[in-house]
């Protein structure tokens, strides 16, 4: 076969695809969406660096549900508190299918709790949320985790001792070890090597997955695996937690005590062992790491990316920093742990951390869901195998549901009054029977909380708008930061901070 007759040949077998996307779309009574190129879809479309404000810009030309296809994937988009609390919340059943997304398909080895659907989702998802309650989450065994951790996280700045440092994987081992107590029944030493490696692979593998490279591999992962590429070193690294994960498990079988369990991993392994007779159970070997895997990276990142941003608008706005402490002082003290108790006493620190949270906007995309079979929703039908995109983005920022969604405004959290007010349209991890399990608003209050109780963060020079961070997803924000002295009449210290 000449080159002429194979590029033919390949032309009408592209052609062909086409004309097959395009019958799909009218046979199933698609969302409408812009048209889609053979092969590529809409990518060449989307801004690379922020896709989401692409999404938000193709919904004012055809509405808050569209479809949208990226290389080969059709995928439906949910714009709006309307559409996504539609969906999430009122049909919730429908849309509580995940995604078969590659890279996680990957480096879960397809188990675990995180890309699991069906039966197995359903025994998981029970059985981690019980057993993380009954270790304390959420609940006044975990508070004393955290407020211990606030104490070695309050020790290890003051022996800074005016010396510059860098507080990224600092918050990293703080918020990581609240995890690691439930899962692997122990906490790590802040020096611990092998626990900083670690911290640092979880960071390159995050930064990965929402990183240009990492998206390629989510639409063409049959390509990427054939490419020479950074996507092989990150799975590499992803086997380093594995055999991490690996070898606490066996750790914990060679001391398992059946009568008094430690921590999940525990739980888990007697589960196991109840159910070693059943040929269909969800509780082997392979669920358990990956799912453990799931605990430890979402455990870690997500809170301490949090907390970083929350020091970095302390330093943008410095008055709020100062009423916050002025509101701690007044009910906490300077002595004594915070605790979640305090929190209705601390209204206008409860808006500011909840403002943060808002604003980090730290998943824009929510993660996948799934159409497991086909779902009717508005009048339209999603046709069973399509991705569906839950845009928190366009939540988190709906005109219609909060005053200045563009500006940082811990009033959207507080009514006239000056009381705390919740506001339905506040979903920074999704809403539903997919939201994320390990969600931890008592770390993100008591870490704060205890931060503020002791420091005052400060920049020499303001932050401009080049160097404050608007909304982005999970971008850490790299503290270098000096201590001196500050004279407001408290024993609190200062740093000077480059964002």
């Amino acid at each position: 076969m000449d080159f002429t007759t194979t590029v033919v040949l390949a032309g009408l077998i592209v052609a062909l695809l086409w004309v097959l996307t395009v019958k799909s779309r009218r046979r199933y009574n698609l969302p409408p969406g812009p048209v889609a190129l053979p092969l590529v879809g809409n990518l060449p479309q989307l801004d690379k660096n922020a896709p989401f404000k692409s999404f938000l810009k193709f919904s004012e030309t055809y509405g808050p549900v569209m479809t949208l296809h990226l290389g080969w994937q059709r995928m439906v988009v949910l714009v709006g508190y309307d559409a996504v609390k539609e969906a999430l919340v009122d049909q919730a059943d429908d849309f509580a299918g995940r995604g078969p997304l590659p890279f996680l398909v990957r480096a879960t080895r397809g188990y675990g709790l995180g890309i699991s659907n069906g039966e197995r989702w359903r025994q998981l998802r029970r059985f981690t949320l019980s057993t993380l309650r009954d270790f304390g989450m959420g609940r006044k065994g975990m508070e004393e985790w955290i407020q211990e951790e606030s104490q070695h996280l309050r020790g290890r700045i003051d022996s800074f001792k005016a010396a510059p440092f860098d507080p990224t994987f600092l918050f990293s081992r703080t918020v990581s070890n609240v995890i690691c107590c439930m899962v692997f029944g122990q906490r790590f030493s802040y020096e611990d090597k092998q626990f900083l490696q670690l911290l640092n692979i979880i960071s390159e593998i995050l930064r990965f997955g929402s990183s240009p490279l990492g998206q390629m591999y989510n639409i063409f992962p049959w390509l990427m695996e054939r490419l020479p590429g950074h996507q092989h070193y990150i799975f590499a690294r992803i086997e380093k937690v594995r055999e991490f994960i690996e070898t606490k498990i066996q750790e914990h079988k060679e001391t398992l005590d059946p009568g008094s369990p430690r921590d999940y991993i525990d739980s888990f392994l007697l589960r196991s062992e109840q159910e070693k007779n059943n040929p269909t159970t969800e509780f082997h070997h392979d669920n358990l790491v990956s799912t453990v895997m799931n605990l430890f990276l979402a455990g870690t990142e997500t809170t301490s990316s949090t907390i970083r941003y929350a020091v970095s608008v302390f330093i943008k706005y410095p008055n709020i920093q100062e009423k916050m402490q002025q509101e701690i002082d007044s009910v906490v003290g300077k002595d004594r742990c915070p605790k979640m108790e305090d929190r209705k006493s601390l209204p206008f620190t409860d808006a500011v951390i909840h403002e943060v949270q808002r604003f980090l906007d730290i998943v824009p995309f929510s993660l996948p869901h799934y159409a497991l079979t086909d779902i009717s929703f508005r009048g339209y039908t999603i046709p069973k195998d399509t991705a569906i995109i839950p845009l928190l983005h366009s939540v988190l920022k709906d005109g219609k549901q909060w005053a200045s969604p563009w500006t940082f405004n811990p009033q959207h959290f507080l009514d006239h009054d000056g009381n705390f007010k919740t506001n339905p349209a506040f979903l920074p991890f999704a809403a539903g029977n997919r939201a994320c399990v390990g969600e931890s608003r008592m770390e993100l209050f008591i870490f704060v909380v205890s931060l503020l109780q002791r420091f005052t963060f400060s920049c020499a020079d303001a932050p401009t708008a080049s160097t404050w961070i608007q909304s982005t997803a999970a971008s850490p924000v790299c503290l270098d930061c000096t201590r001196s002295s500050l004279h407001r009449g408290e024993q609190r210290s200062s740093y000077t901070h480059s964002v």
